[in-house]
């Protein structure tokens, strides 16, 4: 057991795990790595929050309580089938993301991390904001904006290059979730009125235990 005099120096350990890299990298190298794995073990979120996998995931599971299954389809074939539809969906800005920031930077025509960043999230922002403009969601942008104290009082001003990626994000999951909610309200109705006429039908025959849900489903 470790105790607080063991004399282990956390700083000695990313030294020592620098020494083993190329020389030349040293521990700069080592924080790069250490960056690198922070940002792998987080893309399962990037990819829910950066693409349209929330709008997908929702619109499907209000889909399935519309329709009255609630465990079918299951869990795990709405969650796949909402992946898949959004890697089509999305691999067109994937591509363009991969050729202008990833692909140069592993070639080493890019050396700069900064830089190949940059150039890779462009695509993204672009994805971003044609889906907040598609539906007319600025105002979220502008509300985060305010929030965290710059000014709005002339939105005419704001470009995008204002908005960086800590409010774009959050500015998109909830145009997202308002998008997916408006879809499911319009999924809904239908479904809801066909309930309403099936159970007018089972009162007027006086069939009060039969739940409407079973008739109208198929």
């Amino acid at each position: 057991m470790t105790g607080p005099d063991s004399g282990i120096d956390p700083v000695s350990i990313v030294a020592g795990a620098a020494n083993a890299l190329p020389a030349g990298v040293g521990f700069k190298g080592a924080v790069d790595l250490l960056v690198l794995l922070t940002v792998l073990s987080l893309a399962p979120a990037i990819l829910m929050l950066c693409t349209c996998f929330t709008r997908v995931v929702v619109v499907l599971g209000l889909l399935r309580q519309a329709v009255g299954a609630q465990a079918m389809p299951p869990t795990q074939v709405i969650v796949g089938l909402s992946l898949l539809l959004t890697m089509a969906a999305m691999a067109p800005t994937f591509t363009r993301a991969w050729d202008a920031g990833v692909k140069p930077y592993m070639d080493g025509t890019t050396t700069n991390p900064e830089e190949a960043w940059g150039a890779a999230r462009q695509p993204l922002r672009d994805f971003m904001f044609a889906q907040i403009d598609a539906c007319e969601n600025w105002q979220t942008v502008y509300m985060l904006l305010e929030h965290r104290g710059i000014d709005v009082s002339d939105t005419s001003k704001l470009t995008r290059a204002d908005v960086d990626m800590a409010t774009l994000v959050p500015a998109f999951v909830l145009s997202e979730l308002k998008t997916a909610f408006l879809i499911g309200f319009r999924i809904f109705l239908p479904f809801v009125v066909v309930d309403l006429v099936v159970a007018g039908i089972l009162v007027s025959l006086g069939m009060f235990m039969v739940p409407p849900s079973m008739v109208s489903m198929p």
